[in-house]
């Protein structure tokens, strides 16, 4: 049976954190339709301008919404340390622990930069700032239940030929941002089967899944390698617009991986050809992606970087 948002059951009772919700993205389109089924959602992103022309979207869209606003900077890992707490405060207010965390915030093909922290930019947002955000929520999720994190990564991690394993304050090499972006992506699905080892290890009630949207239409690129392109950018857009998916059907893995009945450490994706559009189904990532070695090792690396501990 092919999966649409019908099939996304009751979720009332259910705490969400999406991060990266900006109006009409793809994180914002996730949010809709968690609270278009009973969820409550937290919204977590950069800036209260946009979380809170986010939130007022939402609720126009679903007047019923029930929603809160926390705003973090996942590239800055002190920002993401003050974040967890006040989406633990917020979860609070809601009602309950939290039952699902949604990373899907990140950045594309950026050029070179460092964070406060002295990390690549792309690597923190995409990779070091969510890894250290579902390790503080961890309890919370837990305390429900039947937690859920679902890890939005990329079909760009299969360009990635290593996983990203250097020391990460000190740059290798000649930056590449598609390169770059590619092994953060990567990162996000060494990420999500190592974390679904570990709890399984622990004993913990929490499902860790991935997904990624496919060649969707949104501003991750505009805003990304086109922002480069001077006053050709318009153009590049255009072309990309022409071709890609809606948004709202790049949200459908997403929100596939968040709601469906699926085994652990399950993988969704568009269902057309080459996975770039279409109905939502599971797929297969890399082989690098599934080297439990290169998993474990990101892992260490990850928690030296960020200073914390999983179970």
């Amino acid at each position: 049976m092919t999966w649409s948002t019908a099939s996304i059951p009751d979720l009332s009772g259910t705490i969400a954190v999406v991060t990266g919700p900006t109006a009409g993205g793809i994180g914002w389109h996730t949010a809709r339709g968690l609270a278009s089924h009973g969820a409550a959602v937290i919204l977590a992103g950069r800036s209260w301008e946009r979380l809170d022309a986010a939130d007022k979207a939402l609720h126009d869209a679903v007047p019923t919404a029930r929603t809160e606003k926390v705003a973090l900077d996942l590239a800055d890992l002190r920002s993401v340390r003050a974040g967890a707490e006040a989406i633990a405060d917020a979860a609070y207010e809601l009602g309950g622990p939290l039952r699902l965390l949604v990373n899907n915030a990140g950045v594309m093909a950026t050029p070179p930069q460092r964070t406060v922290d002295g990390l690549d930019l792309q690597l923190a947002t995409n990779h070091f700032g969510p890894f250290l955000l579902t390790g503080l929520l961890l309890e919370s999720l837990v305390a429900s239940g039947s937690g859920r994190v679902v890890t939005v990564a990329s079909l760009m991690h299969k360009m990635a030929r290593r996983a990203p394993l250097s020391y990460p304050t000190v740059p290798v090499g000649r930056y590449s941002a598609w390169g770059t972006y590619a092994q953060s992506k990567l990162a996000n699905l060494l990420f999500t089967y190592e974390l679904d080892r570990r709890v399984r290890a622990a004993g913990l009630p929490i499902t860790a899944v991935a997904a990624h949207p496919g060649y969707a239409d949104t501003h991750l690129v505009a805003n990304g390698p086109m922002a480069r392109w001077g006053r050709f950018s318009s153009i590049g857009q255009a072309a990309s617009s022409a071709v890609a998916q809606t948004p709202e059907a790049g949200s459908w893995p997403t929100l596939m991986a968040a709601t469906a009945d699926l085994p652990r450490a399950s993988y969704v994706g568009p269902g057309g050809p080459f996975e770039l559009a279409g109905p939502p189904r599971p797929v297969s990532a890399s082989r690098l992606a599934r080297d439990p070695d290169a998993a474990r090792a990101l892992w260490e690396l990850s928690e030296q970087t960020t200073g914390i501990a999983y179970p």
